[in-house]
């Protein structure tokens, strides 16, 4: 097995964020080779308007002072800190095309691929993951 981490990113709120890029740049940071597949809800998270308001979970809005006085990093912070380590981005081509969206209208540096893209990335993966 490779030293990979395969993620597939399917939701779209503000704790699916911090799931997935906290075990993202933990997985970098541990010399893993990491690839992150944003499919449906979870292209809000590299949406570069979508991920600056990400929806806190219902009744869970006192989670906010919680993530400020830990000093959290924001979500476009850990964005920007995941791709700085290496990991990789691809964006589900089949929903781009589906909800009409472009490149253009997410983070600069993602990839564009199909789940054939990502599963040659995750077949030899040591670690599977999807938030």
């Amino acid at each position: 097995m490779a030293n990979k981490v395969a993620i597939i990113a399917s939701n779209g709120g503000m704790f699916d964020a911090y799931k997935v890029f906290n075990i993202a740049t933990a997985a970098a940071a541990s010399d893993k080779e990491v690839a992150i597949f944003f499919t449906f809800e979870g292209l809000n998270l590299i949406h570069k308007e979508a991920h600056k308001q990400l929806p806190m979970p219902e009744g869970k809005e006192h989670f906010a002072e919680g993530f400020e006085k830990a000093n959290v990093p924001a979500i476009s912070e850990l964005i920007e800190m995941s791709q700085e380590m290496g990991v990789t981005f691809i964006a589900c081509q089949m929903t781009m095309d589906v909800m009409g969206l472009e490149k253009e209208a997410f983070v600069d540096g993602i990839e564009v691929g199909g789940a054939v893209t990502f599963l040659e990335f995750a077949k030899d993966a040591e670690v599977s993951l999807t938030f």
